[in-house]
């Protein structure tokens, strides 16, 4: 295989006609001018690449990939135009045309940007394009080698089915949702069900394909080590943009078990989760054990167990029987399978359903159609029991089925791996990760601000019980309440620092240093991105 087999695509030019005189002077005609200009030998169709607001298939190219409805109104910012590049040709082009008539670039794989800051703007009179990478989904795994090569625009659920096609024993750690893209998971670092045995994601990248503010195509040994670590877990678009990661492979049983067990109050979800918290990272690697706390509209307050074990049902049964008895395990729980199937678990797809969903690009069950808001926490001491009850209280107050929190545990190989050894500082010290999570269906604005209230009150009172100086937070679930940069399009690194130090520690200082160095001109930027600015 070559090293990057990628870059042997066929390199065709993009074809952009010119607009009359008297609209010459508009952002995105100068934009499309240029794009002709940087690909003179036309030779692919305009209407499969380039998508303007006046093009037919602009709305439907937009929102393909538009994961939260909250970001998908009249009232949106939405972007000049969307490219679709199918060579890397293509994407210098757009990187080189955006830098020279001062258009952003937001690059777009999945579409999950919990800000939707991968196809929108907060900000008003932000002038910006989407470089979409849906073109780019071609996995190639190498069973002798242990590798696979996943272009950006593969989404996780596309990475996990061309393994499992290849070998039953092979996998890759990474995230329940499958519709989240390549591009940006990896760059944000990347948790999933295996992190306690194998890391994150990102720990699991060796190379990459990056083209850089300067139109470079880059491999790991041309961007250098200082680049290769920012891009795996820095937010790899504030740096260049993602065409393709190679990443290892890990050793799985032919056999793995599920289970996924439900307490309510009245069952002593209370004293479960308190137990939980300081068992679930102790436990060894082969496990992890997830809670989701929500209210229900049968009961009041349930809390879910979702565990994956790298074994059979007789071995977690043991284990959780010896460490974890509280919990009230019962083989009946148990459910063995392979693990491409526990993929589809996961994801909440009904049981038996074929792997081949994971191939579907825009079914999710675990957001559903529903607007929402996410924030996230790192938890360091245990919470106490009191404070769980005024968790159940907040839950109960905005109703059933509204929020959420999901809580990962840490510990095994999180614990192990230093904190400087990619720039997801998250490692030895934590207990678990909390992802609150707020859903609603109703339109209006009254809507949105009565959840995003609700949201903003329970991060508020979880304040005295989670991480200090600085309080973490996890960096692909983006949260502008953090801070925002670039407003008005001006980068302030004393701004911006605020909010990078709760994402990297400090780690922060060593990106900004590799930014200031790849991409001085701030080519690649939005409402939230490392500023161009030496210490």
């Amino acid at each position: 295989m070559p090293r990057h087999p990628f870059l042997l695509l066929l390199l065709l030019p993009l074809l952009c006609s010119h607009n009359t005189a008297a609209d010459d002077d508009q952002p995105h005609n100068r934009f499309l001018q240029c794009l002709d200009s940087e690909n003179s030998a036309a030779a692919d169709s305009i209407s499969k690449l380039i998508y303007t607001d006046t093009n037919p298939s602009y709305s439907s190219v937009l929102q393909f990939s538009i994961r939260n409805p909250r970001f998908n109104t009249s009232t949106t910012l939405k972007p000049l135009l969307i490219v679709t590049p199918r060579n890397i040709s293509h994407i210098q082009a757009t990187i080189k045309c955006s830098a020279k008539h001062g258009l952003q670039l937001r690059v777009r794989s999945g579409g999950h940007d919990y800000e939707g800051l991968s196809y929108a703007s907060l900000l008003p009179n932000v002038q910006f394009i989407v470089l979409d990478m849906i073109n780019f989904q071609d996995v190639a795994v190498d069973v002798a080698s242990k590798t696979a090569w996943v272009q950006a625009g593969a989404t996780l659920g596309q990475l996990y089915y061309a393994i499992a096609q290849k070998s039953s024993t092979l996998a890759f750690p990474a995230g329940v949702c499958p519709t989240v893209g390549a591009g940006g998971y990896f760059s944000g670092g990347g948790y999933g069900t295996m992190q306690r045995k194998h890391g994150l994601a990102a720990d699991n990248v060796v190379d990459a394909v990056f083209i850089d503010a300067k139109g470079r195509t880059l491999g790991r040994s041309s961007m250098g080590e200082d680049m290769f670590w920012a891009v795996r877990g820095g937010g790899g678009n504030t740096f260049g943009v993602a065409v393709a990661w190679k990443v290892k492979l890990v050793a799985v049983p032919e056999k793995v078990t599920v289970f996924r067990v439900r307490r309510t109050l009245e069952q002593n979800a209370t004293k479960i989760v308190h137990r939980w918290q300081t068992v679930a990272n102790e436990l060894p690697q082969d496990i992890i054990i997830m809670a989701t706390i929500q209210a229900q509209l049968t009961t009041t307050i349930q809390a879910t167990f979702n565990a994956l074990f790298l074994g059979g049902a007789e071995g977690v049964l043991k284990l959780i029987g010896d460490k974890f008895p509280e919990l009230g395990l019962v083989k009946e729980d148990c459910t063995e399978m392979s693990w491409i199937e526990s993929t589809v678990h996961f994801a909440r797809f009904p049981a038996n359903t074929p792997p081949a969903i994971l191939l579907n690009r825009t079914i999710t069950l675990l957001t559903g159609s529903a607007k929402y808001k996410g924030k996230s926490d790192y938890v360091q001491k245990p919470i106490s029991e009191t404070v769980w009850e005024g968790v159940w209280k907040k839950l109960d107050e905005l109703g059933p089925l509204a929020g959420a929190l999901v809580m990962i545990p840490y510990g095994g190989k999180m614990a192990e791996i230093p904190a400087s050894s990619l720039p997801f500082p998250h490692r030895a010290g934590n207990l678990f990760l909390i992802q609150y999570d707020v859903f609603w269906n109703e339109d209006g604005a009254e809507a949105e601000e009565r959840h995003v209230d609700w949201i903003r009150e329970m991060y508020s009172y979880m304040t005295p019980y989670v991480s200090q100086n600085p309080r973490g937070a996890y960096m692909n679930y983006r949260d502008l309440d953090i801070g925002m940069n670039a407003v008005e399009g001006k980068t302030s690194y004393r701004e911006a620092r605020v909010w990078g130090v709760k994402y990297f520690k400090s780690n922060f200082d060593r990106l900004v240093r590799v930014k200031t160095a790849v991409d001085p001109e701030n080519v690649f930027r939005n409402e939230q991105s490392i500023p161009p600015f030496s210490l």
